[in-house]
């Protein structure tokens, strides 16, 4: 059964913050240099751990906004504010255009046929000048699970979403491509990072029971799918993994991804 949109606020505070955002985060803390800004906002933060972080190690005078991806992690994140005596300003403004000295993103769950539009919009908050840095998922994630994935779907004769799964990973840009794209938005003096990450599970149920999988990707993975060959689907993809990896761990990896530059 689906997850609602408070439960998987809670699993992306509970479970996701370590297991899935700190791998993008750490981009930011290795290689985006911070000035002592006026101001400065942070789009997707989630439940507010890295820019509770960020806060305090930038200039106190900095003003810090943050914006949530929906109601309920905006809810956890206020009330860990509250607790750790923050005063990271989490809005749900639409700021205008040309407002903020440096503006990090956390795009990495946004789904490729939005990353342009997403990028845009990042841009379009930032001034002149200002630092941008954009975190995502680039082409070479996921290669181990959509292949086996595609073989579930031949099995179950659903091979008719086996095309909806391979566009899905063809849209996943290369990391060339998320460049171009943020140039075409504006971003001028880029710089490409990566990091090569692995999810490491003991065995398929494993896997597929994970809440990074179960409640964030595999909704998106399976969308086009019913309920009934959802679950169909899902137990044959972990006896597959069983069946090809043996008595062995079960790994995917994911190129983590940040572009960095100033609003031209």
């Amino acid at each position: 059964m689906a997850k609602t949109q408070k439960e998987l606020a809670f699993l992306r505070e509970i479970c996701l913050a370590e297991d899935w955002t700190k791998r993008f985060t750490d981009l930011i803390d290795k290689h985006f240099e911070f000035s002592d800004d006026e101001n400065l906002l942070y789009i997707n933060a989630g439940t507010g751990n890295h820019v509770f972080a960020l806060r305090e190690k930038i200039n106190e005078n900095t003003a810090i906004f943050a914006t949530c991806e929906d109601e309920d992690t905006l809810v956890i994140a206020r009330d860990k504010a509250i607790a750790v005596k923050s005063d990271v300003d989490f809005s749900t403004l639409r700021f205008e255009g040309d407002s903020f000295d440096t503006v990090i993103a956390d795009a990495s769950f946004v789904r490729p046929n939005n990353f342009q539009d997403f990028i845009d919009d990042t841009l379009r908050v930032a001034k002149v000048g200002g630092q941008v840095g954009i975190l995502t998922v680039s082409a070479g994630s996921f290669g181990e699970v959509f292949s086996l994935l595609w073989e579930v779907l031949f099995n179950e004769d659903l091979g008719e979403h086996g095309a909806a799964a391979e566009q899905m990973v063809a849209e996943i840009p290369t990391v060339s491509r998320v460049k171009e794209m943020a140039a075409a938005a504006g971003l001028v003096n880029i710089k490409m990072y990566t990091a090569n990450e692995i999810f490491e599970f003991e065995n398929g149920q494993a896997f597929v029971d994970s809440p990074l999988v179960a409640n964030f990707l595999m909704p998106t993975w399976l969308e086009t799918l019913s309920e009934e060959e959802n679950e169909r689907v899902t137990k044959s993809l972990a006896a597959l993994v069983d069946n090809e990896d043996g008595t062995m761990s079960f790994r995917f990896s994911v190129k983590a991804t940040l572009v960095a530059g100033e609003k031209g």
